[in-house]
């Protein structure tokens, strides 16, 4: 048996700004939110309003692609700073937060595993959050678990037909774009796949917000 360590692999810089560079955006971050999320965070959540005028505000400071490259408008940080500026925004708002951080992941999937074609049609929208993204993994019979996810994906020439329900999707009904999780393959995560599906989709619809 060979016992030879595994050659240590680089780490991801915890950030690639200076400590003055980190500490402005981070006191931008501190006053947006103090100023455009915390006095509303108990009306809206009241309300159940999704303030997509903030969130289309929180898009020119940068917060729409904290970690998406910048030949498509993205901030072009780590993941680590994207951590810190979440925290700040978070003492706003943190459900509002919570779908920022979303909105990014759909995004930085989009910059990392989409075409360059699917890059340039979604990310400055995206970035900018004139467009909104959402993540659909979870289903009424599977959770979280995406080795348990029924929706399905049959090709039918070029294209793909998905069937399924997906649920507690942040953004329903208010994005502009959705990374679909679905079944291409056998049982199991090995046979997921991940779509983009447009807003104006043929068959896509929404039910009511969940009550929670």
């Amino acid at each position: 048996m060979d016992t030879t360590p595994a050659p240590a692999l680089d780490a991801p810089p915890a950030s690639t700004l200076s400590a003055d560079e980190r500490a402005a955006i981070l006191d931008a971050v501190r006053d947006f939110a103090a100023a455009e999320f915390a006095p509303h965070t108990l009306e809206w959540d009241a309300r159940k309003h999704f303030p997509r005028d903030v969130l289309r505000r929180a898009g020119e400071l940068g917060l729409g692609g904290v970690y998406v490259n910048d030949d498509v408008g993205g901030a072009g940080l780590t993941r680590a700073d994207a951590v810190a500026i979440f925290e700040e925004l978070a003492y706003g708002d943190p459900t509002v937060t919570a779908y920022i951080t979303i909105h990014n992941m759909v995004a930085w999937m989009i910059d990392t595993y989409g075409t360059e074609a699917q890059r340039h049609r979604w990310l400055p929208g995206l970035v900018a959050m004139d467009d909104l993204g959402a993540y659909c993994l979870t289903e009424p019979g599977a959770g979280s678990d995406a080795a348990a996810i029924a929706t399905s994906a049959i090709r039918h020439g070029d294209t793909y037909v998905l069937t399924g329900v997906k649920q507690f999707i942040s953004g329903a009904g208010e994005a502009s774009v959705y990374v679909v999780m679905a079944r291409t393959g056998e049982p199991g995560a090995r046979g997921i796949s991940a779509f983009l599906v447009p807003a104006d989709a043929e068959g896509l619809s929404f039910g009511p917000n969940e009550k929670k």
